[in-house]
Protein backbone atom coordinates (compact mmCIF):
# COMPACT_ATOMS: atom_id res chain seq x y z
CA UNK A 1 0.00 0.00 0.00
CA UNK A 2 1.39 3.47 -1.16
CA UNK A 3 1.32 6.20 1.01
CA UNK A 4 -0.99 8.34 -0.96
CA UNK A 5 -3.39 4.32 -0.75
CA UNK A 6 -3.59 4.63 3.05
CA UNK A 7 -4.37 8.15 2.86
CA UNK A 8 -7.26 7.54 1.43
CA UNK A 9 -8.02 4.43 3.13
CA UNK A 10 -7.16 6.58 6.60
CA UNK A 11 -9.64 9.58 5.33
CA UNK A 12 -12.82 7.30 4.56
CA UNK A 13 -12.06 5.54 7.97
CA UNK A 14 -12.07 9.05 9.82
CA UNK A 15 -14.95 9.75 8.06
CA UNK A 16 -17.39 7.41 9.27
CA UNK A 17 -15.75 7.22 12.88
CA UNK A 18 -16.00 11.37 13.36
CA UNK A 19 -18.77 12.54 10.53
CA UNK A 20 -18.90 16.09 11.88
CA UNK A 21 -15.59 17.89 11.03
CA UNK A 22 -15.29 20.94 12.62
CA UNK A 23 -13.09 23.35 14.87
CA UNK A 24 -13.80 23.31 18.32
CA UNK A 25 -13.62 26.78 18.55
CA UNK A 26 -16.06 28.65 18.80
CA UNK A 27 -16.80 31.71 16.53
CA UNK A 28 -19.45 33.40 14.84
CA UNK A 29 -17.17 35.79 12.89
CA UNK A 30 -14.03 35.22 10.86
CA UNK A 31 -11.88 38.25 13.03
CA UNK A 32 -12.79 36.00 16.26
CA UNK A 33 -11.27 32.77 14.35
CA UNK A 34 -7.85 35.00 14.24
CA UNK A 35 -8.05 35.71 17.68
CA UNK A 36 -8.92 32.36 19.13
CA UNK A 37 -6.31 30.31 17.49
CA UNK A 38 -3.65 32.73 18.70
CA UNK A 39 -5.53 32.41 21.85
CA UNK A 40 -5.59 28.02 21.54
CA UNK A 41 -1.41 28.26 21.14
CA UNK A 42 -0.28 26.34 24.33
CA UNK A 43 -3.74 26.42 25.31
CA UNK A 44 -7.00 24.13 25.06
CA UNK A 45 -9.74 25.10 22.83
CA UNK A 46 -12.08 24.64 25.72
CA UNK A 47 -10.38 27.28 27.81
CA UNK A 48 -10.04 30.11 24.75
CA UNK A 49 -14.14 29.25 24.50
CA UNK A 50 -14.30 30.07 28.08
CA UNK A 51 -12.07 33.21 27.87
CA UNK A 52 -13.40 34.82 24.60
CA UNK A 53 -16.93 35.63 26.00
CA UNK A 54 -15.64 38.25 27.95
CA UNK A 55 -13.08 39.85 25.69
CA UNK A 56 -15.91 40.28 23.04
CA UNK A 57 -18.37 41.05 25.81
CA UNK A 58 -16.12 44.26 26.56
CA UNK A 59 -14.93 44.49 22.66
CA UNK A 60 -17.72 43.13 20.46
CA UNK A 61 -16.25 44.21 16.85
CA UNK A 62 -12.35 44.90 14.82
CA UNK A 63 -12.79 48.46 15.74
CA UNK A 64 -13.27 48.00 18.96
CA UNK A 65 -10.69 45.80 19.49
CA UNK A 66 -7.81 47.50 17.52
CA UNK A 67 -8.67 50.51 19.81
CA UNK A 68 -8.25 48.54 22.86
CA UNK A 69 -5.12 49.03 25.32
CA UNK A 70 -3.28 46.32 24.84
CA UNK A 71 -2.98 46.12 28.42
CA UNK A 72 -6.42 45.94 28.77
CA UNK A 73 -6.56 42.56 26.56
CA UNK A 74 -4.04 41.35 28.09
CA UNK A 75 -6.10 41.19 31.45
CA UNK A 76 -8.83 39.07 30.25
CA UNK A 77 -6.87 36.88 28.17
CA UNK A 78 -4.19 35.99 30.66
CA UNK A 79 -5.98 32.42 31.73
CA UNK A 80 -4.91 31.43 28.04
CA UNK A 81 -1.10 31.71 28.76
CA UNK A 82 1.57 33.80 27.17
CA UNK A 83 -0.71 36.81 28.02
CA UNK A 84 1.42 39.49 26.96
CA UNK A 85 2.61 38.32 23.57
CA UNK A 86 -0.48 37.12 22.75
CA UNK A 87 -2.54 40.10 23.93
CA UNK A 88 -0.12 42.57 21.89
CA UNK A 89 -0.48 40.11 18.62
CA UNK A 90 -4.21 40.75 18.58
CA UNK A 91 -3.86 44.34 18.87
CA UNK A 92 -1.69 44.70 16.04
CA UNK A 93 -3.64 42.10 14.11
CA UNK A 94 -6.68 43.75 14.60
CA UNK A 95 -5.33 47.28 13.92
CA UNK A 96 -3.90 46.05 10.49
CA UNK A 97 -8.04 44.54 9.89
CA UNK A 98 -9.52 47.70 10.58
CA UNK A 99 -6.90 49.56 9.39
CA UNK A 100 -6.21 48.13 5.88
CA UNK A 101 -9.19 45.41 5.50
CA UNK A 102 -12.08 47.51 6.19
CA UNK A 103 -12.39 44.76 9.25
CA UNK A 104 -12.62 42.11 7.20
CA UNK A 105 -9.79 39.09 7.00
CA UNK A 106 -8.10 38.77 3.54
CA UNK A 107 -8.83 35.10 1.62
CA UNK A 108 -5.15 34.95 0.54
CA UNK A 109 -2.57 32.91 2.29
CA UNK A 110 0.53 35.32 2.31
CA UNK A 111 -1.59 37.82 3.41
CA UNK A 112 -2.87 36.03 6.54
CA UNK A 113 0.54 34.83 6.93
CA UNK A 114 1.86 38.82 7.15
CA UNK A 115 -0.39 39.60 9.91
CA UNK A 116 1.35 39.37 13.37
CA UNK A 117 0.80 36.43 15.42
CA UNK A 118 -0.65 34.20 12.73
CA UNK A 119 1.93 31.22 11.04
CA UNK A 120 1.05 28.46 8.64
CA UNK A 121 -0.94 26.31 10.95
CA UNK A 122 -3.35 29.19 11.36
CA UNK A 123 -3.53 30.80 7.81
CA UNK A 124 -4.98 26.62 6.83
CA UNK A 125 -7.55 26.92 9.71
CA UNK A 126 -8.62 30.26 8.11
CA UNK A 127 -8.37 29.55 4.46
CA UNK A 128 -10.35 25.92 5.28
CA UNK A 129 -12.71 26.82 8.11
CA UNK A 130 -13.63 30.34 6.77
CA UNK A 131 -13.32 30.14 2.99
CA UNK A 132 -13.54 26.75 2.21
CA UNK A 133 -10.54 26.59 0.37
CA UNK A 134 -7.91 23.53 0.40
CA UNK A 135 -5.92 23.41 3.91
CA UNK A 136 -3.79 21.23 5.80
CA UNK A 137 -3.64 22.03 9.43
CA UNK A 138 -0.66 20.72 10.88
CA UNK A 139 -1.07 21.28 14.52
CA UNK A 140 0.55 18.94 17.41
CA UNK A 141 -2.30 16.25 16.82
CA UNK A 142 -1.69 16.15 13.38
CA UNK A 143 1.92 15.62 13.82
CA UNK A 144 1.90 12.93 16.29
CA UNK A 145 -0.88 10.83 14.24
CA UNK A 146 0.86 11.30 10.67
CA UNK A 147 4.03 9.89 12.06
CA UNK A 148 2.63 7.33 13.95
CA UNK A 149 0.20 6.03 11.15
CA UNK A 150 3.52 6.27 8.97
CA UNK A 151 2.04 8.98 6.72
CA UNK A 152 5.32 11.03 7.61
CA UNK A 153 8.59 9.45 8.46
CA UNK A 154 9.94 11.07 11.76
CA UNK A 155 8.93 14.02 10.50
CA UNK A 156 8.24 16.73 13.40
CA UNK A 157 8.66 20.43 11.35
CA UNK A 158 5.05 21.65 11.25
CA UNK A 159 5.96 22.98 7.45
CA UNK A 160 8.11 19.65 6.29
CA UNK A 161 4.36 17.62 7.40
CA UNK A 162 2.19 19.95 5.45
CA UNK A 163 4.22 19.56 2.33
CA UNK A 164 4.71 16.22 2.83
CA UNK A 165 0.97 15.89 3.43
CA UNK A 166 0.27 17.99 0.50
CA UNK A 167 1.24 15.05 -2.05
CA UNK A 168 -1.28 12.65 -1.19
CA UNK A 169 -3.84 14.45 0.56
CA UNK A 170 -6.67 15.26 -2.05
CA UNK A 171 -6.95 18.80 -1.29
CA UNK A 172 -10.37 18.79 -1.15
CA UNK A 173 -9.79 16.64 1.83
CA UNK A 174 -7.22 18.14 4.14
CA UNK A 175 -9.04 20.62 6.33
CA UNK A 176 -11.57 18.28 7.36
CA UNK A 177 -8.62 15.01 7.28
CA UNK A 178 -7.21 17.42 9.52
CA UNK A 179 -10.31 18.19 12.53
CA UNK A 180 -10.98 14.31 12.22
CA UNK A 181 -7.14 13.57 13.33
CA UNK A 182 -7.66 16.24 16.23
CA UNK A 183 -11.00 14.42 17.62
CA UNK A 184 -8.86 11.21 17.09
CA UNK A 185 -6.10 12.27 18.65
CA UNK A 186 -7.92 12.97 22.16
CA UNK A 187 -10.03 10.60 21.81
CA UNK A 188 -7.81 7.84 20.63
CA UNK A 189 -4.39 8.41 19.41
CA UNK A 190 -3.55 10.51 22.75
CA UNK A 191 -0.02 12.21 23.27
CA UNK A 192 0.24 12.25 27.24
CA UNK A 193 -1.00 8.35 27.82
CA UNK A 194 -0.23 5.07 25.61
CA UNK A 195 -2.25 5.32 22.72
CA UNK A 196 -5.88 3.20 22.78
CA UNK A 197 -4.88 0.95 19.84
CA UNK A 198 -7.36 -1.85 21.13
CA UNK A 199 -10.29 0.63 20.01
CA UNK A 200 -8.64 2.33 16.86
CA UNK A 201 -10.52 2.03 13.82
CA UNK A 202 -6.95 2.50 11.74
CA UNK A 203 -4.80 0.09 13.84
CA UNK A 204 -4.55 -2.72 10.68
CA UNK A 205 -3.45 0.29 8.78
CA UNK A 206 -1.43 1.68 11.18
CA UNK A 207 2.80 1.75 11.49
CA UNK A 208 2.74 0.92 14.59
CA UNK A 209 1.17 -2.18 14.03
CA UNK A 210 3.79 -2.88 11.38
CA UNK A 211 1.87 -1.54 8.02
Amino acid sequence: MTKKQKALEIIERLKKEYPVAECTLEYDEAWKLLVEVRLAAQCTDARVNIVVKDLYAKFPTVEALAKADVAEIEEIVKPCGLGHSKARDISACMKILHEKYNGHVPDDFDKLLALPGVGRKSANLIMGDIFGKPAIVTDTHCIRICNRLGLVDNVKEPKKVEMALWKIIPPEEGSDFCHRLVHHGRAVCTARTNPYCDKCCLYDVCKRNGV
